[in-house]
């Protein structure tokens, strides 16, 4: 069966830790879905613990990312891998409401290209994490909300539910971090196609360390926060952006990359 929605994690070295989120998502997911867990090296910890699971739940795929370390690129190859025509990126800490997967996939099934679920609009909030990164992402939601009119107040958040055919027709062009989320929220501002939003209580992780570093994330951020601004762009533009931009693609043999429990 063709699954309705692809979950994209990207984790590193996130160890059993993981496990626990995998099966909330695997309660919480009620759409056919595949749960894609992209890792960037073979030996990443989390291998094994995702190599279990999916011995008892064929929904779960652990996928070698062959486009370059790091989350931009983790989550752009999990992307271009997935088959569903609704691609939901979460996080690999429990930080992000599973239970919300489905809602955001149904809202790009009613014809949003992003469904973005928002810390910053009533019913949503925000619990724990660092006061300046909070304080940061606050001040870019509401002034891109108002000012730019991305049809979201949490831009930033990576929490989001993408069309997968709008992602692969503008592209991603983030290598870095988390931006992916501001980058995509932007180009459709730019393109003025639909984006959407719902309240989500997102919780600092409670187990682990993050990996987030705002000091060297924070200028791929204001790329994209300040590209949001600009005029409205034609598809033939976006698309002509895109063919300039466009990384090397992977050795066709690795593109869509999965690895079978030994």
């Amino acid at each position: 069966m063709t699954p309705r929605v692809s979950v994209v994690i990207p984790v590193y070295n996130e160890g059993p830790e993981v496990v626990r989120h995998l099966e909330r998502i695997l309660r919480e997911v009620l759409l056919p879905a595949e749960i894609l867990v992209v890792h960037d090296m073979p030996e990443d910890t989390t291998v094994p613990f995702v190599h279990e699971l999916a011995r008892t739940d064929p929904r779960v795929r652990a996928v070698l990312n062959t486009y370059g370390r790091g989350p931009a690129n983790a989550i752009r190859f999990g992307i271009d891998a997935a088959r569903a025509p609704v691609a939901v990126v979460t996080m690999a800490d429990g930080c992000d409401d599973p239970r919300q997967i489905d809602d955001l996939a149904r809202l790009v099934d009613r014809g949003v290209v992003v469904a973005a679920a928002s810390r910053y609009m009533p019913g949503g909030q925000q619990v724990g994490g660092p006061r300046f990164k909070r304080m940061a992402s606050r001040w870019a939601g509401k002034t891109l909300s108002i000012f730019a009119r991305v049809g979201t107040r949490d831009a930033t958040n990576s929490f989001k539910a993408y069309d997968t055919d709008f992602v692969r027709e503008v592209g991603i062009e983030s290598n870095t971090g988390f931006e992916i989320g501001i980058e995509l929220t932007a180009k459709a501002t730019r393109l003025r196609r639909p984006v959407a939003e719902l309240p989500t209580i997102w919780l600092d992780r409670q187990l682990g360390e993050s990996h987030f570093d705002v000091g060297r994330f924070m200028p791929s951020y204001l790329r994209w926060y300040f590209f949001a601004f600009g005029r409205r762009m034609s598809d033939e533009q976006m698309a002509a952006r895109w063919a300039d931009k466009r990384p090397t693609p992977a050795p066709s043999g690795d593109r869509d990359r999965e690895e079978t429990p030994a």
